[in-house]
């Protein structure tokens, strides 16, 4: 799956929209390159990160998240950021669209880096 160019406005709040798709029963992931306002890469050195999917944020809506991203820093200090789900956790999914975001942290301060939606696709063959 391709890389995604995020740009990362600490004082703006607001995340970047980004869709994807997930088939069921394959290994998941989707990569972010981040860079600043300079255009530079963001520096995620001592940053941490942690995303979830959900089947809907209605009113109304069960806020349990379906699935919890493995988050990952391919390259802190070259704005790297990947999460993805392994092929069991996959597997378990619904046909269907849901909502996902990427929250990152730096100390005691939490931003929204990406959010957007999800569309699980199932599969036809099993695993080999």
């Amino acid at each position: 799956m391709p890389s995604r160019n995020i740009t990362f406005d600490l004082d703006a709040g607001v995340p970047k929209a980004a869709n994807l798709t997930i088939y069921t029963g394959s290994d998941f992931s989707a990569s972010f390159n981040v860079v600043g306002l300079s255009n530079s890469p963001f520096n995620f050195e001592n940053w941490t990160g942690s995303s979830q999917m959900q089947k809907s944020a209605g009113i109304g809506a069960t806020t349990v998240p379906t699935a919890t991203f493995t988050v990952g820093f391919t390259s802190a200090a070259g704005g790297k950021v990947k999460i993805s789900l392994g092929s069991t956790a996959t597997r378990n999914l619904q046909e269907g669209r849901y909502i996902y975001n990427l929250l990152v942290s730096s100390g005691s301060t939490i931003y929204s880096l990406v959010n957007g939606n999800i569309l699980v696709i199932p599969g036809i063959s099993s695993a080999p």
